[in-house]
């Protein structure tokens, strides 16, 4: 009978540690808020939701990030912020109702003032732009503490580990270049690690800074005053450190090894979580194991099909609903009083053909076949039993284009990008679209198209086996690619400036919020009244 790796037992301690993490303690004050005042800010925050979709998985920090910059905003010295902050959390329906313990309270309260004391003692040397981009980082690393703080990653951040440990030697870093030959090993570590992240729950960057920071500062929850006053004094130093990391010129090779076999560390992960306290019993035995593997597999397939379906669905309505402002605000009384070339048939077409693009996008994937499946339980079976021979994956730098050939190549890309949206601008000029139109149409189709391809990569998250390229794709690639990559290059902007989203912060979000806070008040006031009548 094959041996149990020890970084496995580890695997299954850590998810018994997560189980009964979940658990309850009797006798321990808990937070509650108001039930009533609870849905009608749920409501609100699914609301918002729709409207400032992000993958499901980002969806409450980017909400925690959100309401930590309003509140940080209006109470600048950031003190007696962390209870009203837990509350709307609460409130909100990122996190239930009677289940945060009150001590949480205190440990949110010191992770604000760790983060606002960065902040405020960061040189001021430094133009402004720079500064505000500091101030959007620093927050966007302090909501995943807060995230943490309040449910802890401890599930997560042992899968993680588990296959860091692996990986590591696993990947091999070959090719004679400077880039191979500079790599050190702490280096090939951070690289390994920042695939892993965004290979196995597909973070975000706040999401992969945080968990790196945590590396390299063991102690940073709980991160003593001297070190933190020397590192806010390096703060930029520091924050160059990590975007050097995530640009490093061998990311996407790493990334592209970690994505292909983290199927089986997801598989694994689901049938220790399923019974944590059985798992230990059920590694000992394969042929129970490859059972579970397999139920695990049809259930994550599942459920992935739900989550692509949903993710199309909100992301489509996103841009949708933001497509519409643009046209009611901008296209229509451009083409009516300054073109002169309104047409309801033409609103119609740049209204309706990108939520089509996406469900064309969407409708067209297709399943992994029977055989990735019985891959998928062979590499799950690798990883769980200890083995002579372990399995290598070069990581190999691309090789240097000479001038000629890189001169070449550029130009058949833009080429590729003029033909592209060439076609579509001639097109749309046969259709009689005016200029604002086409740019409003060529914007949404980007961004679609982007949209469309990461639904469709996610959908290949249980794909072991590599995918068979034919002269048909690599020409259908000639062409969509210029597409997707300016829609890559909008969604970073779409971020920053989605015209409904500043409506609801500048004009909605603030005034909703003190509605609520009122209400809930209010609540209270009726209840101390009924509580004297006898």
């Amino acid at each position: 009978m094959s041996e149990v790796s020890q970084s496995t037992k580890k695997l299954i301690s850590n998810y018994q540690l997560w189980h009964k993490s979940l658990q309850i303690q009797e006798g321990v004050p808990l937070i509650h808020v108001d039930e009533v005042v609870s849905r009608v800010a749920t409501f609100y925050e699914n609301m918002r939701g729709v409207i400032d979709w992000r993958e499901e998985h980002l969806l409450r920090k980017t909400a925690i990030e959100r309401i930590l910059k309003r509140r940080i905003f209006l109470k600048r010295s950031g003190k007696e912020i962390s209870e009203p902050f837990i509350n709307e959390l609460i409130r909100g329906g990122l996190f239930p109702n009677d289940a945060i313990p009150e001590s949480k309270i205190a440990a949110i309260q010191k992770s604000i003032n760790k983060y606002i004391y960065i902040l405020e003692n960061a040189p001021s040397d430094n133009k402004q732009k720079l500064k505000s981009q500091l101030y959007d980082w620093i927050l966007g690393i302090a909501a995943c503490e807060m995230e943490e703080v309040l449910s802890p990653f401890i599930k997560e951040t042992a899968l993680m580990d588990f296959m860091l440990e692996q990986m590591r030697e696993k990947i091999e870093v070959s090719g004679i270049s400077l880039i191979s030959k500079a790599m050190s090993e702490d280096e090939k570590d951070a690289q390994i690690y920042i695939a892993i992240q965004k290979a196995l729950f597909k973070l975000d960057d706040p999401l992969i800074n945080y968990n790196l920071l945590k590396k390299w500062h063991s102690d940073w929850l709980d991160l003593p005053q001297e070190k933190l006053a020397e590192l806010s004094k390096n703060i930029y130093a520091v924050w160059e450190k990590f975007e050097k990391s995530l640009k490093h010129p061998l990311t996407e090779k790493f990334y592209a090894i970690c994505e292909r076999y983290d199927t089986a560390y997801l598989l694994l992960g689901d049938v220790i979580a399923t019974q944590p306290s059985e798992a230990a019993n059920t590694m000992k035995n394969p042929d129970i194991l490859e059972g579970k593997i397999k139920a695990a597999y049809k259930e994550r397939l599942k459920k992935n099909k739900g989550r692509l379906k949903r993710a199309a669905f909100y992301s489509t309505i996103s841009i949708l609903l933001s497509k519409i402002l643009l046209a009611f605000a901008i296209e229509v009384p451009f083409d009516k009083y300054v073109a002169h070339e309104f047409s309801y048939n033409n609103l119609g077409l740049n209204v309706i053909i990108p939520p089509m693009l996406m469900a064309f996008l969407v409708l067209s994937i297709r399943p992994p076949s029977k055989q990735n499946e019985q891959l998928a339980v062979m590499e799950v079976m690798k990883i769980v039993y200890d083995r002579e021979r372990k399995d290598t994956y070069s990581v190999r730098p691309a090789r240097k284009r000479g001038f000629i050939l890189n001169s070449v190549i550029i130009l058949l890309y833009l080429l590729s990008f003029a033909g592209s949206f060439g076609f579509i601008v001639w097109g749309l000029r046969k259709l009689e679209f005016s200029i604002i139109s086409i740019v409003i149409f060529l914007m949404f189709i980007s961004l679609i198209s982007f949209t469309g391809v990461k639904i469709r990569q996610r959908s290949k998250e249980l794909k072991i086996e590599k995918d068979e390229e034919s002269f048909f794709t690599i020409f259908i690639d000639l062409f969509s690619l210029p597409i997707i990559q300016m829609g890559r290059w909008l969604s970073n902007q779409w971020v920053k400036y989605n015209a409904i989203v500043i409506l609801f912060n500048s004009l909605l979000d603030m005034p909703f919020q003190v509605f609520v806070e009122f209400l809930e008040q209010w609540r209270s006031f009726l209840k101390e009244r009924k509580e004297e009548i006898h």
